[in-house]
This record gives structure tokens, sequence and C-alpha cells, in this order.
């Protein structure tokens, strides 16, 4: 997958260069609290639920909103982020959302309700969309193009890296300290980043960057937070129809159109909206919202299957998932050499096709069947992600020029999370209605006020058969079966949406890119000298 620098693209000062895997380094430990955060609240969820002083009390309700209220922020103001750090400096931009960051972390720590965790969720969240583009973009400035692969390739790593060990680091958290822990960790590390990106990281712009587009920078925010807000209000109601779902996903879209057609008409647009117009561009950004459509429905059900239908504790449900971040971090830094022999499209259809096929495979699980078949899913799916993961990052990243770094990153990274929203609200409907409809005969055991609560989850209903004592017996096993049952519907529907992603793969990205001529690579003495101003 080495690319010959373009003819006239400016080299990396040899200062930056010689430091650049340092660099690489210290944007990985920035990106893994980020995307950590996404998924260790989920390992604190029953803890967080006990009545004070071990937990806050929170509804279900209350739940689902301190995870997705970061969630929300988070794609809601990623484009922006990247926008901004374009302007006015990348390595200001990650250092302001580290500091916001960990600020936020040591405030939800010290949460005294409910409420105030949701709030401080959201402030992780501004922190968040700050840093995911900012690190992207600055690796894009410290590496030369023949060897931005390579680096995506070990950044793509830590973002599933972070994903799998986000549940072991809270299960280890939460066995030894009390709930707050698994945000306040996150504070020693922000300080840790913020000191060696001073002393490492280069700063980096758009050299022409043009007067900042406030019209599209509103729409955007305002476009994408009632489109994610819609999509998580759906699937925490579990219907799509309701009136107040549909009119707020409805008017995001318009708003998004709104972006749309304002951008193509500015006189200084947040986004060339003409990126677009490029197939191979476009089709990358879709595989990866596909992606992690997948991956996050996946990951929404499997906890529950290992925890509430095996038994599993939080820290071995995380251990479980060490395959996955095993996978990737062994073959995202490789694909490359892949893409080098196969290309581009096959590279990414073929981990399209094995993502599907283990999305399928959890149709054969139940209650009984060994572990160890699951810890090959989740190894498989994991080398299927690098595949996909490292490819289209290059293809989008390197589709537009390196000055433009921040947005590249930005749109990827919010198609990322806007797929990710889709996949958990989507699929959790889908795992929520096969449920709930599965295991209604049952409810009637218990009295009729309770009956709609105790069927929104597993953990609802196992919960309501706690406390009627042995007469509940007979509910756990309805339980279990209709989990086992939904689980399999919504596998079908993600493995679906995988070969969607198949489909659009092997139509529009390259082929098997020629070997270009020795001569085109510019040679070692044509780099800058150290401190050249770029």
């Amino acid at each position: 997958m080495t690319t010959p620098a373009v003819p006239g693209t400016p080299r990396i000062p040899e200062a930056v260069h010689k430091r650049r895997w340092a660099i690489l380094g210290v944007l990985m430990l920035s990106l893994l609290i980020v995307v950590l955060d996404n998924s260790i609240l989920n390992v604190a969820i029953k803890t967080i639920s006990t009545p004070e002083p071990t937990g806050l009390g929170a509804t279900q309700g209350e739940l689902e909103w301190a995870i997705n209220s970061y969630t929300l922020v988070f794609a809601g103001l990623l484009f922006t982020a990247g926008l901004l750090g374009d302007r006015l400096g990348r390595k200001k931009v990650l250092l302001a959302g580290l500091a916001v960051f960990g600020v936020g972390s040591a405030l939800a720590a010290q949460s005294g309700s409910p409420l105030e965790l949701i709030a401080f969720r959201g402030v992780m969240g501004l922190g968040a969309a700050f840093v995911m583009p900012a690190t992207l973009a600055v690796l894009m400035n410290v590496f030369e193009r023949e060897e931005q692969p390579k680096a995506i390739g070990i950044w793509a790593a830590g973002v599933g890296l972070a994903v799998a060990i986000g549940p072991i680091t809270g299960g280890v958290l939460l066995d030894h300290f009390w709930w707050g822990s698994v945000f306040l960790i996150n504070v020693p590390i922000v300080i840790v980043a913020l000191i060696l990106m001073v002393v490492l990281v280069p700063d980096s712009k758009d050299p022409k960057p043009g007067k900042i587009d406030l019209v599209g920078v509103v729409l955007s925010v305002i476009g994408l937070v009632l489109l994610v807000y819609g999509i998580i209000k759906g699937g925490q109601l579990a219907d799509f129809t309701d009136p107040a779902v549909l009119a707020t996903t409805l008017s995001g879209l318009a708003v998004l159109v709104g972006f749309v057609w304002y951008e193509k008409r500015a006189d200084h647009p947040s986004i060339d909206i003409s990126y677009f117009k490029n197939r191979v561009f476009s089709a990358a950004i879709t595989a990866i919202a596909l992606v992690f459509f997948a991956l996050m429905g996946v990951t929404f059900f499997s906890v529950f299957y290992t925890q509430s239908v095996r038994g599993y504790t939080p820290l071995e449900t995380g251990l479980l998932m060490l395959p996955l971040a095993a996978a990737q971090l062994v073959f995202a830094p490789r694909a490359r050499l892949v893409v080098d022999r196969f290309g581009v499209r096959a590279t990414c259809a073929g981990g399209l096709l094995v993502i599907a096929a283990t999305l399928a495979a959890f149709t054969l699980f139940d209650t009984d069947t060994p572990i160890w078949l699951l810890e090959v899913v989740f190894f498989l799916m994991g080398a299927g992600m690098a595949h996909i993961m490292t490819p289209t990052s290059v293809v989008i990243m390197q589709a537009l020029p390196r000055e433009k770094a921040g947005s590249a990153s930005a749109l990827s990274n919010t198609f990322r999370q806007v797929g990710g929203a889709l996949g958990i609200a989507v699929l959790g409907s889908v795992l929520s209605t096969a449920y709930r409809n599965g295991v209604e005969g049952e409810l009637r055991l218990l009295p009729e006020g309770a009956r709609h609560t105790a069927g929104e989850s597993i953990e609802a209903t196992l919960g309501a058969a706690a406390r009627l004592g042995p007469r509940g017996e007979a509910l756990v096993s309805s339980a279990h079966d209709s989990f086992l049952h939904a689980m399999h519907v919504t596998a079908v529907c993600g493995a679906g949406v995988a070969l969607v992603g198949v489909v659009v793969v092997a139509l529009f990205l390259p082929g098997k890119a020629p070997t270009p001529p020795a001569e085109d690579t510019p040679a070692p003495a044509d780099r800058e000298p150290a401190g050249t101003p770029r």
C-alpha cells in the first residue's frame, strides 16, 4: 500500500521526522482514553443503579442517558472540532480537548446524582470531540505519505484495543474501588498525555483556511445533534415510528440537507461537498460507518449474553473480548501488506465477509455453547475489522490534501460515530422488540403495573423474577430463551448490514494499484532541514 509522495508535496521537517514514532505513541495514549470511555461505563451500570451509598440509584432511563449524552455531544461536535483544528492548529485543539475531557472525568467521578453524571458525561463528550479527529490529523502531518498506511494501521489497532480493554479496566476498578473510579482513572492519564504532547507534538494547520463558516458550523452541529438524538430516542423506546422520534430524526436530516445545500454555494465552505463526488472516498466512509454499525450492535448484545445468560462477571466479560483486541493489534498494522498484494477492494470486501460470517455465527450460540467458540468468533471479527479500518482510513486521509487532514479525519470519525449510534439504536431496537414479544407471555406472573418495565430488557426481567422467589424460576427460563431468540434475530440483521457493505466496497473501491517506478519516490535528501517552517 506504499504510495509515492505527490510531486510538490512539502516534506516533513527532519526534527519532526526523527520523533514521529514517539509522537504516534502520544497520540495513541490520547486516543486510548477517549475511545475506552465509550465502553468502560457499560460495566459500571449495575453498580451505578444500586441505591446510595454504593451507587446513585439511577433508573434505567437515566443510565441510558448517562451513556448516550457522551455519544450525542461527541458525534454532534466532531465535524466542527476537525474544522477548528485545521484553522486554529491541531495541537492547540488537541491540548484543549484533553484538558476538558480530564476535567469532565474528575467531575463525573464525584457526581452526587444521576442528572449530574449525565451532565458531566456531556462535558467529557465535548472534550473527546476535539481529541479524536486531531489525533489522525496530526498523524498525517508527521508521517510522509509512504509511511502513512503503516502509521494509520497502528492507529486503527489502538481503536480496537481501546474498545476491548474498556470492560476489562472497568471490571478491575469495580472489584477494588467505588463506581467513580471508572472516570477518575482518566485524570492521571490525561496529565501525562498533556505533558508529553507539549514536549513532542508539533503544531500544524491549514495555511489557507479562509473565513470560518459560522452558518455551516451551526447547521452541522444542529443537524447531527437532532439526528443522533432521534436515533438514540428511537432505540430507547424500541419504536422508530414514535411521533417524537420521527420528528427529531427527520428534522436532523432536513437540517443536514440544508447544510449540504448551503455548503455548495458558500464562498468559504466548511467542507468541500465535491469530495463526495469521488466514489472511492464516499465508499470508504460508508464502509467505516457500516463496520461500526455492526460492531457496536454485536458488542451491545454480546455483553448481555455473557453476563445475563452465561453468568460471567463484568471483569470476565471484558477478558472474553481480549481476542477481538488481539486480532486487531496483530492484523491492523499489517493490513497494508495485504492491500499491496490484493488491492483495497479485495481486502475490504474480504474483511466485511468475515464480519458478516461472525455475526451470523451468533445464531448458533445458546446457553451451553462452549465458550472457546465465542473466543474464535471474536478473534475472527477483530481480524475482519483490521482489514477494513486500516485500508479505508488510508483511502480517506490520502484522498484530501494534507492541510485538510482535520476535516478528513472529522468526516471519517463522524460517520463512525453515527454508524455506531445507529448500530446500538437500530439493532438494540430489534433486540428489545424481539425479546419483549418472546417473554411477554410469562410476564403474567407479575402484577399488571410491573409488566411493562420487566419486559424492557433481560436484566429487568431477571430482577423481577428474583423478587418472586421460587415462583420466578419459570420466568428466568423464559427470559433466557427469549433473549437467545432475540439475539439470533439481531445477529442476522447485523450480518445483512455487513453484506450491504460488501456490495458497496466491491462496486466502488479500487482494485490492486500498479507498482510505481522506483524513481518516483523522492530520495531522503529531499527532506527539509530541521526547523523549516511549514
